[in-house]
């Protein structure tokens, strides 16, 4: 585990399996249905199959750990077609504007640099604006859709960020 004395959480690379990560990414997939079920349908197999993670393809799975032990965030770095990619983001939504979320990203940064990375891309939906407000506040920059999201989740937001 480590932490940052600036932050009163810490961080914990944990295997992609670990209890608290699979919870937290349960979490997630509760709030992405609300927001993006059109009249309660759930989402599209297509969507699905592009938002999934193969467990192969992970290079890391970190957990922000709060001050008592609770697990408040979630992250994942896997590789996809030799880039870095940034998956599954999620702070849990009481621990919203706390910093959580930019820390988690410096810390995501950090651990693909540290292997060697030029650069971290990501996804995210259109109707999470405080993604994109995060993404871009700490330097991400759009670019074009790329696959598998651009076949099928044509509403997808793109960024990367350099790392040199």
């Amino acid at each position: 585990m480590t932490s940052n004395d600036a932050h009163p959480f810490s961080f914990e690379r944990v295997d992609y399996a670990d209890p608290r990560a699979v919870s937290l990414r349960a979490t997630m997939d509760e709030e992405m249905n609300a927001r993006y079920s059109v009249d309660g349908e759930p989402i599209e197999a297509l969507t699905l199959a592009a938002l999934a993670v193969h467990p192969e393809d992970v290079r890391a799975t970190v957990l922000v750990i709060d001050h008592d032990g609770t697990p408040i965030g979630h992250a994942v770095l896997r590789i996809l077609r030799g880039d870095w990619e940034v998956k599954r983001v999620i702070v849990t939504g009481d621990q919203r504007g706390r910093g959580v979320g930019s820390a988690l990203m410096l810390e995501l940064e950090n651990i693909a640099r540290a292997e060697g990375a030029a650069r971290l891309i990501l996804q995210t939906g259109d109707r999470q604006p405080e993604a994109v407000a995060l993404y871009e506040k700490i330097g991400y920059t759009p670019i074009p859709l790329y696959e598998p999201y651009a076949t099928a989740i044509p509403f997808s937001l793109c960024f990367e960020k350099s790392l040199r």
